[in-house]
C-alpha cells in the first residue's frame, strides 16, 4: 500500500514493506544532476562540499527558484527542473566570494552530467 504525500516542501512515497513503514523520495524534485567546478592554479577542481552546503543552506539570496538545490558530495549537486544555472552559477559565485571560499579571481563552472 502506498500513500502520496508532501511534507517541507518535498513529495515522497510512503510505502508499507513488510508491516514497516518506510520513504521513498520522488526522484523527479531533484532530477538534474550537476558538477560545481572552480579553476585553481590552471586546474579544474571540484567544489567542497562545505561550500555546496553553505550556499544550499543559508537563504541570502530571498529567491525561491534556489530552494531545490541539494548537495550530494564534492563538485556535484542535484537541482530541481526550475533552477536556472546561469543564475544558479552566479549567485553561488557571489556567496563564495562573499565567504572568502573562491578567490576573485577564480569562477565557477557548473554544467549538467
Amino acid at each position: 500500500m502506498s500513500v502520496y504525500s508532501r511534507h517541507s516542501g518535498f513529495s515522497f512515497v510512503r510505502e508499507r514493506v513488510f508491516g514497516k513503514s518506510s520513504l521513498c523520495f520522488n526522484q523527479q524534485m531533484f532530477a538534474r544532476k550537476i558538477r560545481v567546478e572552480y579553476e585553481q592554479n590552471g586546474k579544474k577542481l571540484p567544489c567542497p562540499l562545505k561550500w555546496l552546503d553553505s550556499f544550499s543552506m543559508r537563504n541570502f539570496t530571498n529567491a525561491s527558484v534556489f530552494d531545490d538545490t541539494l548537495p550530494v558530495s564534492d563538485g556535484s549537486m542535484e537541482i530541481g527542473s526550475g533552477v536556472p544555472l546561469n543564475q544558479l552559477k552566479e549567485a553561488m559565485e557571489d556567496w563564495f566570494w562573499r565567504k572568502s571560499y573562491l578567490p576573485k579571481t577564480s569562477h565557477l563552472m557548473l554544467g549538467e552530467d
